[in-house]
C-alpha cells in the first residue's frame, strides 16, 4: 500500500492535525488492526483524502499489546473521528483518552465490558452475554430544564425498517436535541470474513447493504486488485461504471419517492415507487437479480452487456427520465410541500466539512465531495460530468441534488453505452494469490464507500474494514434536526436516507 507513514502513537494527534489542514483533507476512515499474530501489537490506521493529488495518505501508529492500550483522542481536533474512535474502543479495547463522548458505540449493554470482537484471540463463534451488572451502561444524552421533556422513538418501528433508538429532547414541538442509538443488529461481517479468500468473501461483501451492492463490491475488488497488481480490462471498467450509475439512478429515484412520504405526498410517493420498480426490473434483466449481485468480481466482471441489453437500458432510462421530470414538476408546483422542505433540516457547510460528510449530504451543503472526481478509478476520468452542489443544506437542497445528479448519471450512461458498443477487450483477468494491504473506494448513491483489505501470506483475509457512505453522515442527523419541529423528523431523516445495515456490518 502506497503513502503509509508509520509513526509513534504519541505523535498521532499532532500528525493527524497537520495532515488534515483544517478539513482541507477529509478524514476518509480510521480503524484498528490486531497484528499480534505477526509478533507485533495493535495498529491504528488514520486515512486522509488528498483530492488535489488524487490519493490517500495513511498514518499508521503502533500500540504495544503489553502497554496500557491508550492514545490521545483525535476527536477534539477532528470531530469526524468521534464514531471511529468509539468503534475502535469497542472492537479492540484501544482507549481514546480525552474523547468527549466515550460511550460504547457498537457493543450495547448485553455485551461484557472486556469483550473485543476483532482481537485475534476472540473466537468468531463467540456469542457472549453480560451477566447482571457486568455490561456497559449506555446513558442517552438529553437536555434538562423546566418545560423540557423526552420523546423516545424505537428501537422497534412501525414500518419495515431496521432497529434504531432516537431520544428527542423537546420544548413544545421544537426539537432541542436528538441522541441516536444504533448498531442493534451487528452481524460481525468483518470478523466472519477473516480467513476467507477474496472469492469466498465476495458474496458477503455484496450483501453488506441491499442498496449498495455494486458500490461495496467495487471498493472491495479495487483493494484486492491493487494488492495483486493487476489491471482490469477496459470493457470490464466500462461495465462496472455503467452498473454503478444504474445503481445510483435506481436509488436516487427511490429516494425521491421516499422523501415526500415524510409529509404524506401520495402522488409523488406512487410515481417514485413505480419508477424505482421499473429500474429494479431492469437490474434483474441485467444481472439475473434485482440488486446487481454477481456482476463485479475480482479482476473484472462476470457478465457482459450486449446490444439488446444496451438498447433495453436506453429505453428504460428514457421512461425513467420522463417520470423524474414529472416528479420534479410535482415538487415545484406543490406549495405546501415546498413550505415543508425549505429551511428544514439544515446542515451548514462548516459542519459538513468538520464531520467529513460524503455524498448528497455533503454536496447539498456546498461541500463538493465526490470520489468519482477526486480519485482515478473506473471510466470516470474519461467521462464528462459535473459534481452537483447546493448551498442551503436543507431538505430542499438534498432533494435538488438528487434530481440534478439523476440527469448527470443519465448523461454518463449514454457515454458509457457508446463506449461499450465499440470496445472488444476481455471481461476479466485472473488473479493469483496476492499478499499485502490496500484500499478501494467508490461513489454510491449515498456517497463514497471505503474499504481496506489486508491479505495474509496464504492470500486470505487477515483484516477487512468497511466504511459505508452512511457512517460519516449519521452524526449529522442530530445536528440537522435542532430547532425544527418533531413532525419534521421523518422528512429530515428521509432526506438523508441513511442506512442501518451498513452500520450493523
Amino acid at each position: 500500500m502506497e503513502n503509509v507513514k508509520e509513526i509513534k502513537v504519541a505523535d498521532l494527534r499532532a500528525e493527524a492535525g497537520a495532515l488534515s489542514e483544517g478539513g482541507k483533507h477529509p478524514l476518509a476512515a480510521m480503524f484498528g488492526r490486531d497484528e499480534t499474530a505477526q509478533g507485533k501489537g495493535y495498529a491504528l490506521y488514520v486515512v486522509f483524502e488528498i483530492p488535489e493529488e488524487k490519493r490517500m495518505q495513511v498514518l499508521k501508529a503502533a500500540v504495544p499489546a503489553d502497554g496500557d492500550l491508550c492514545y490521545e483522542s483525535l476527536t477534539p481536533i477532528l470531530p469526524a473521528a468521534a464514531w471511529y474512535e468509539r468503534e475502535i474502543q469497542d472492537m479492540f479495547g484501544l482507549v481514546p483518552v480525552g474523547h468527549p463522548d466515550p460511550r460504547p458505540l457498537v457493543l450495547h449493554e448485553t455485551f461484557p465490558k472486556d469483550f473485543h470482537p476483532l482481537r485475534k484471540q476472540t473466537d468468531r463463534a463467540a456469542s457472549p452475554r453480560a451477566k447482571a451488572g457486568e455490561g456497559s451502561e449506555i446513558r442517552m444524552s438529553v437536555a434538562h430544564g423546566e418545560g423540557i421533556y423526552e420523546v423516545p422513538v424505537g428501537p422497534i418501528h412501525a414500518g419495515i425498517i431496521e432497529p434504531g433508538h432516537f431520544r428527542f429532547s423537546q420544548a413544545g414541538e421544537s426539537m432541542l436535541q436528538l441522541d441516536a442509538k444504533l448498531f442493534f443488529t451487528h452481524r460481525g461481517l468483518e470478523k466472519i470474513m477473516e480467513g476467507k479468500t477474496p472469492q469466498e468473501a465476495l458474496p458477503i461483501v455484496e450483501r453488506i447493504c441491499g442498496a449498495c451492492s455494486i458500490a461495496n463490491t467495487w471498493s472491495f475488488c479495487q483493494a484486492v486488485e491493487k494488492i495483486a497488481g493487476v489491471t482490469v480490462p477496459q470493457r470490464a471498467q466500462i461495465i462496472r461504471t455503467l452498473l454503478m450509475e444504474i445503481e445510483r439512478i435506481t436509488n436516487h429515484i427511490g429516494d425521491c419517492g421516499n422523501i415526500p412520504a415524510g409529509v404524506g405526498f401520495a402522488p409523488a410517493i406512487s410515481l417514485g415507487g413505480r419508477t424505482k420498480e421499473m429500474m429494479m426490473r431492469l437490474q434483474e434483466r441485467l444481472a439475473g437479480n434485482r440488486f446487481l449481485r454477481g456482476g463485479i468480481v475480482p479482476g473484472g466482471v462476470a457478465m457482459d452487456i450486449g446490444a439488446s441489453l444496451q438498447q433495453d437500458i436506453r429505453e428504460t432510462l428514457a421512461k425513467a427520465e420522463k417520470n423524474m421530470a414529472d416528479l420534479a414538476k410535482m415538487f415545484a408546483e406543490q406549495e405546501n410541500f415546498q413550505n415543508r422542505i425549505n429551511t428544514t433540516g439544515i446542515v451548514r457547510h462548516q459542519t459538513a466539512v468538520d464531520l467529513a460528510m460524503v455524498g448528497v449530504g455533503a454536496r447539498a451543503s456546498s461541500f463538493a465531495h465526490d470520489s468519482r472526481r477526486d480519485f482515478d478509478y473506473g471510466c470516470y476520468p474519461g467521462l464528462e460530468f459535473a459534481v452537483v452542489t447546493q448551498k442551503s443544506g436543507d431538505v430542499a437542497a438534498r432533494l435538488a441534488v438528487r434530481i440534478e445528479e439523476f440527469q448527470e448519471s443519465q448523461r454518463m450512461v449514454s457515454q458509457l453505452l457508446d463506449m461499450l458498443a465499440v470496445d472488444e477487450t476481455p471481461l476479466r483477468v485472473e488473479i493469483t494469490k496476492a499478499v499485502g494491504e490496500d484500499w478501494g473506494i467508490s461513489e454510491s448513491a449515498r456517497g463514497s464507500n471505503f474499504q481496506y483489505v489486508a491479505l495474509d501470506s496464504d492470500g486470505r483475509i487477515d483484516r477487512i474494514f468497511v466504511r459505508s457512505a452512511s457512517y460519516p453522515n449519521w452524526p449529522a442527523l442530530p445536528i440537522a434536526v435542532q430547532g425544527d419541529i418533531i413532525p419534521d423528523f421523518p422528512l429530515i431523516n428521509k432526506s438523508f436516507e441513511l442506512c442501518y445495515a451498513c452500520l450493523d456490518r
